[in-house]
């Protein structure tokens, strides 16, 4: 009777167990996705089983909940300075609506911690993977908010604990978010980077699409390496498990059969940060309309295939991201502004359905409508490359006075070097002055961002005092310091209107003084006063406007303050 009563303790025991590690998604068929607090727990239960296995708090999110990863290494050793395998970094839930990755690699870890097969397979990998980034959005449960979503029941929100859309905040860096994955991400170093995602802007056959960071933008060798052997070998891999994918469809209410052109993923998303550092960044994206249950199988083998990858092609990878800096700076320029090069195309042959523009019951109007019955297999174009549209010489360093902490706070985050100066110092620079921009009319992600910034350049040899700070270009961050600081870039620090408060300017004149002395001004200063008769003879309007025209002369006086429209950080090129 004892030994039946201990053998029923070991069955029910064993039971518990294997219960633990069954996901709810699997619980519930395919419908459901875990929450925040069932993630956690599986993750840590896992860990205290498997000793391969890591659970970490990497720092707080905005939620006021810390920011997990969860590390996999089959030499039991978790500190990064210690790890020389590869490493890939999968994040999950940056969008907790699309919460196929959280589901996904709950079970992807699962399954190779508990297969032999697979550890061995994957023993040369450090498998680290962010259960949930933002945990305040997948707090915000819902079953709306995804309009279109087909499943699963319940998600999270997209935006954040305070409504920032964290895949717009790499740059910028404004949430606690975005602070701690900066940790993580440069803690890790990784060769290889996954984001998970759900999307949609049309309808068709695949349930998988892929967005690969833009390889022009990444450049070199690297890139060479992304667009001709990773993306290809990828797809290679998945279609022999029966998955068939395509270029994400970056087409919006328009059929792909038209053609579309690659995302460009600049800076401010995931991957497009991840690329400043060398790291070779996917971004995977579900159909929306496909089952939840499709979609998550599908999330899971496009992880398998870049785990295969990794394994096969590690030690070539390492090679080439270490080189990378040494090739960029072998060069004169660097692109910080790109457009679609039309003449360079590729044909996809993209599986879809049949669509058509028929009258809305609604409006009245015309609306797309795709009929699933009358799938198709179609030869469409597909524009993925682009070319540099603006360069800038890279310069041998950018000097920054010490006032600007919080851009030396977002260097220092970013595990770029600074070299802070000893003494007061003349040194010859580069400088900037804010020509023109333009400003989006709507507030985006918090900020009233800029674009089609223009500067001009002059050259002055300039006092920097003992604290200021020289950052050099040679290191291995080159690429995020270029993209950040160059005020022209799309992503740059400036456009982010960082630096909003050189726009405005401080001091001024009052009129009924200033005539005597714009008089004063004019009489001597010969070139001046031809320059201000001229424009009076050609500009009617400057010639009825008298405040125009004091102004005119004051800001070409020694009276303007230097500091209006003056980008305060400089650059040395020799």
């Amino acid at each position: 009777m004892k030994k039946k009563v201990i053998l029923l303790f070991v069955f029910v025991s064993l039971n518990i167990f294997s219960q633990n590690f069954i996901t709810q998604f699997e619980k519930s068929k395919g419908k459901e996705t875990a929450t925040y607090e069932q993630t956690i727990e599986f993750y840590q239960k896992l860990s205290e089983i498997h000793p391969e296995i890591s659970v970490q708090e990497m720092g707080m999110s905005d939620s006021g909940f810390p920011l997990h990863l969860v590390i996999f290494n089959t030499d039991k050793i978790f500190d990064f300075q210690k790890i020389t395998q590869n490493t890939i970094l999968i994040n999950n839930g940056i969008h907790p609506g699309e919460p196929d990755g959280i589901d996904a690699s709950m079970m992807l870890l699962r399954d190779i911690v508990q297969s032999k097969e697979l550890k061995n397979q994957y023993e040369n990998i450090v498998i680290c993977i962010i259960p949930i980034y933002n945990v305040g959005g997948s707090l915000n449960r819902n079953s709306t908010s995804r309009t279109n979503q087909n499943g699963p029941v319940e998600y999270g929100f997209r935006g954040n604990a305070r409504n920032y859309d964290l895949n717009r905040d790499f740059i910028k860096s404004d949430t606690k978010n975005t602070v701690a994955f900066a940790k993580i991400f440069h803690s890790i170093n990784p060769d290889v980077f996954i984001d998970n995602h759900v999307s949609n802007g049309a309808d068709y056959q695949y349930t998988l699409t892929h967005l690969f960071t833009q390889h022009n933008k990444l450049g070199g060798e690297l890139g060479k390496f992304m667009n001709e052997k990773m993306m290809p070998e990828i797809v290679k891999n998945l279609e022999s498990r029966d998955w068939i994918i395509t270029p994400y469809v970056n087409v919006f209410n328009q059929v792909p059969e038209n053609g579309f052109s690659q995302f460009f993923d600049s800076p401010r998303y995931s991957t497009g940060y991840t690329t400043l550092f060398n790291t070779l960044g996917l971004m995977v994206e579900t159909h929306m309309l496909k089952p939840y249950k499709q979609r998550v199988e599908g999330t899971y083998e496009l992880m398998i295939s870049t785990l295969d990858f990794l394994k096969n092609h590690g030690k070539e990878i390492k090679k080439l991201r270490e080189k990378v800096t040494e090739n960029i700076l072998t060069k004169k320029t660097y692109p910080i502004l790109w457009e679609i090069d039309s003449t360079k195309t590729s044909i996809l042959d993209f599986k879809g359905y049949e669509g058509s523009y028929i009258e809305s019951e609604i409006t009245g109007q015309k609306r797309l409508k795709y009929d699933r019955s009358k799938p198709f297999t179609k030869p469409i174009t597909y524009y993925n490359s682009f070319k540099p549209s603006k360069e800038i010489i890279i310069p041998k360093g950018y000097l920054i006075p010490k006032g600007w902490w919080n851009i030396i706070n977002l260097l220092n985050m970013n595990n770029i070097r600074i070299e802070p100066i000893l003494r007061d110092t003349t040194i010859h620079v580069e400088s900037y002055q804010i020509k023109d921009y333009k400003s989006v009319k709507n507030p985006y992600e918090g900020h009233l961002m800029h674009f089609e910034t223009e500067v001009v350049k002059s050259y002055q040899s300039k006092v920097f005092k003992k604290g200021d700070y020289y950052v050099p270009t040679d290191q291995s961050g080159i690429r995020y310091l270029l993209e950040t600081l160059e005020p022209e870039a799309k992503d740059s620090f400036f456009n982010w209107n960082i630096f909003d408060i050189i726009l405005q300017q401080k001091e001024g004149f009052s009129p009924y003084v200033f005539e005597d002395l714009a008089l004063e001004i004019l009489n001597q200063n010969a070139k001046l006063k031809s320059e201000f008769e001229l424009k009076k003879k050609e500009d009617p309007e400057f010639r009825k406007n008298w405040y125009a025209q004091l102004n005119f002369i004051y800001k070409r006086s020694n009276y303007y303050e230097k500091s209006h429209l003056q980008y305060p950080i400089y650059r040395v090129l020799k």
